[in-house]
């Protein structure tokens, strides 16, 4: 009787565990500044939530850049891909890219990358201003890039 109480409290933890990482997939986050933790002796740079045209090895985009981490065997990366394109080619200055996670295992620890599609939403002088993981909507897309384009308006 008591394995199956003890059985019956571990299913129950895990499908509220489950729910809740459920509901966090694909939604955007703020990425604060210290946010980021590097890992020690393996960093060099002085903000570890700042990526640089050198690193991703393409120009940033003038207003913004969405940066998707991926992996060859990641079913929602094409069509989170295509979806992006399309949010950058209907805004002028922005600028998609796409990193191979596997690839660059620098970057990804580097930023916590631990599944794949995930998101990075910079400003023109590449921070991070928030980041989702997971398959995101279009409009929380839209609605984290307007987070830059309108704070670069004002």
């Amino acid at each position: 009787m008591g394995g199956l109480i003890v059985l019956v409290v571990v299913l129950a933890a895990a499908t509220v565990a489950g729910l809740a990482l459920r509901q966090r997939r694909g939604k955007f986050r703020a990425s604060p500044a210290g946010a980021l933790r590097p890992l020690a002796g393996r960093i060099t740079l002085a903000d570890p939530a700042v990526l640089t045209a050198e690193e991703l090895g393409v120009p940033l985009g003038a207003r913004a850049t969405l940066v998707q981490f991926s992996t060859e065997f990641c079913a929602n990366c094409p069509p989170t891909r295509r979806m992006l394109g399309q949010v950058a080619q209907d805004h002028d200055g922005v600028e998609l890219v796409e990193v191979d996670a596997a690839a660059r295992l620098d970057l990804a620890r580097r930023l916590n990358i631990y599944s794949t599609p995930t998101i990075l939403v910079l400003g023109p002088d590449g921070a991070i201003a928030s980041r989702a993981s997971g398959q995101p909507r279009k409009a929380d897309v839209l609605a984290a890039v307007g987070e830059i384009l309108g704070a670069g308006a004002a």
